[in-house]
């Protein structure tokens, strides 16, 4: 057993920058997973940071001299912030509390009632006890949703103040990691060893994958929420802006968002059309909003996409899903990409990655 343990260490960290590699990742997994509360506004203006940086240099690349590029983008990314907060947010609670105030009762008193015939047609398969079990629990769930949707507790008052200040500082370091990129990354760079083939090969390989994938989602959320907006509020849909940011956040998870965020549609649209030529209009649109965003939209954005296999699609937003909430199923197929990349460029015995060519480090 330790011969073939020996032979596994020789084989996977024989070269050291195996050994600087495997530092790095785990200095970076323990650095979020023990602060990376605490250090969220940072993380979160990095990632800002990262992927407007592509419009500074576009800008550069145009003439534009660095500071001037720096606040335009800045400025660009302080309007968008400022109308999701004043205009889009409102918009959506509201909503979402007419939802839970109007429609819902609509919905749970068509759902008992078709609950409540189970037993009569099928009584050797479901009991009327049965069926009450589940409507009692289903009723003391929403009612504790709705009562979380719709007050604000004096618990929750320290979030509040939690958000206030990740929202003042957001912004702030956003800038400073814009305006200092060069003098962060070269004093970051320091703390690392002077071979670094490896490192720089999985940087630049990933790099460019990142950006893009990360772009064209934040792309593909934007027109598909907006078109879906713009369609229900032609189809005279309620709860169009709500079902609009919904449909667009969906295209985050792929194979399963979609499919989840149908019921909502389908629901609003039963209780406001029943089942009627403009249900079934509804649906059909949608269903053809469906197909644009995953036959041709998600192609163009999409043209360099990762190669990952549905299944490691999947498994990726399980698990960084389950890890870090609604940021780890954005970054699932990042993250996943970049876990691929390393085992790629993995230095083993008697094998050298391409990187030793291709960076010319």
């Amino acid at each position: 057993m330790l011969r073939i343990l020996r032979n596994w260490a020789d084989q996977y960290f024989s070269d050291e920058e195996a050994v600087y590699l495997l530092v790095v990742l785990l200095a970076a997994g323990l650095l979020i997973a023990f602060f990376g509360g605490m250090l969220a506004p940072v993380l979160a203006a990095i990632v800002i940071a990262y992927l407007m940086q592509g419009l500074v240099s576009g800008l550069e690349r145009r003439g534009m001299r660095r500071m001037l590029a720096v606040n335009l983008v800045f400025a660009l990314f302080l309007g968008l912030l400022v109308m999701t907060l004043v205009l889009l947010l409102p918009m959506v609670w509201r909503q979402t509390a007419l939802l839970v105030q109007e429609q819902l009762p609509h919905v749970l008193k068509n759902g008992e009632a078709w609950l409540r015939e189970l037993p009569v047609h099928y009584p050797e398969v479901i009991s009327l006890e049965q069926v009450n079990s589940v409507i009692a629990v289903i009723q003391r769930q929403v009612a504790e949703a709705g009562q979380g949707v719709l007050t604000l507790s004096l618990a929750s008052i320290p979030n509040i103040v939690e958000v206030m200040v990740f929202l003042v500082l957001l912004p702030l370091l956003v800038f400073f990691f814009l305006k200092d990129k060069d003098a962060i990354v070269g004093w970051l760079m320091q703390f690392l060893p002077s071979r670094r083939r490896v490192l720089s090969h999985v940087w630049h390989e990933m790099d460019g994958q990142i950006a893009n994938y990360v772009r064209g989602k934040a792309v593909e959320i934007l027109l598909v929420g907006s078109v879906t907006f713009i369609a229900f509020v032609l189809l005279d849909m309620h709860y169009a802006v709500l079902l609009g940011v919904l449909v667009g956040l969906s295209v985050v998870v792929p194979y399963i968002g979609a499919t989840v965020v149908t019921l909502p549609v389908a629901a609003v649209a039963y209780v406001q059309f029943g089942w009627s030529g403009e249900f079934a209009l509804v649906m059909v649109v949608y269903g053809i909003i469906q197909f644009i965003d995953g036959n041709i939209l998600v192609p163009l954005l999409f043209s360099e996409a990762v190669n990952l296999h549905p299944v490691a699609i999947i498994t990726a937003i399980l698990l960084f899903g389950g890890l870090w909430g609604l940021w780890g199923v954005f970054f699932a197929i990042p993250l996943a990409t970049l876990f691929k990349a390393v085992l790629n460029a993995w230095p083993r015995e008697g094998s050298y990655p391409v990187a030793e060519q291709a960076t010319g480090d």
